[in-house]
């Protein structure tokens, strides 16, 4: 029972305890998660099980995909609606210039997170010191937009499909936007779509959860290229030592032994293959 899940979490749920609800309800000895969502956002959330939390950190490089729908005309002190209004507007903007400032968005930038995230500060989180009233900012950091589509604009709401980068915070963008537009803008609904090569289509609610729809790990890295290893191969690379004479490019490859069993992922550097991760 290794390997990953795929959920659709509800709104009103935090991520851990959407993670203690499946441990739980399906008797799970390791249960963790790959990129969490706010208890007002729904949608995909991907749950690694037993020894496939090994290989969590692969994916939580993965670009992602959000349904979201920015409020303009106000702000929040958390950039969603769970927070409390600090600014309000009558400043409406046309479809032409959200479509524009949206626009502009679609690329690298520096991003400044919210006040409310779990990025840390000398080891603690972000929102417990705005709990406090400590207000800390970090260094704006660099995410990649790489499309916004389907923009819908009605009654000062404008809704989107965002594709982005890993640490991208889609709050940030509704506020920036309306920072853009002159009005003020809060989120007020996020659905993740996608991670990576996961997608919402093939997830399961907290209700129906079952290891009947478990993906094995190597079904997780099913795009990636495949080494097999003779027997003498494969002791040297289950003992963690380098395989020299590997003459393929430079990638990370699954790794099978003669019998076509899964060993793990490999990592092939200047022709030399090197132990990365074990199942």
């Amino acid at each position: 029972m290794d390997g990953f899940l795929l959920l659709d979490k509800e709104k009103g749920i935090s991520s851990n305890q959407l993670v203690q609800h499946v441990k739980k309800t399906l008797s799970l000895k390791k249960v963790g998660h790959l990129g969490t969502l706010d208890p007002m956002a729904t949608g995909l959330m991907i749950l690694a099980i037993n020894r496939a939390t090994k290989f969590s950190n692969y994916f939580l490089e993965s670009d992602k995909s959000y349904d979201a729908t920015v409020q303009l005309g106000s702000s929040t002190d958390t950039d969603d609606a769970m927070g409390a209004i600090v600014s309000s507007s009558d400043t409406l903007s046309t479809q032409k210039d959200i479509y524009k400032s949206l626009e502009s968005f679609v690329g690298k930038s520096m991003q400044t997170a919210p006040y409310f995230s779990a990025l840390k500060h000398k080891g603690k989180p972000l929102y417990k010191y705005a709990r406090e009233g400590k207000f800390v900012l970090k260094p704006p950091r660099e995410v990649n937009i790489f499309s916004i589509k389907n923009i819908k604009c009605e009654h000062n709401k404008c809704s989107f499909i965002i594709h982005c980068s890993k640490g991208t915070y889609i709050r940030s963008i509704a506020r920036d936007l309306g920072k853009k537009l002159n009005s003020g803008g809060h989120l007020s609904a996020l659905r993740r779509l996608s991670q990576g090569n996961f997608n919402i289509e093939d997830s399961m609610t907290i209700e129906n959860v079952e290891l009947n729809n478990l993906i094995t790990i190597e079904a997780a890295f099913s795009e990636l290229p495949e080494i097999k290893l003779n027997s003498n191969q494969k002791k040297f690379f289950m003992n963690g030592v380098k395989i020299e004479e590997i003459n393929l490019k430079d990638d990370t490859y699954k790794i099978y032994d003669s019998s076509k069993k899964f060993l793990g992922l490999g990592l092939v550097s200047n022709s030399v293959l090197a132990l990365k991760r074990l199942v």
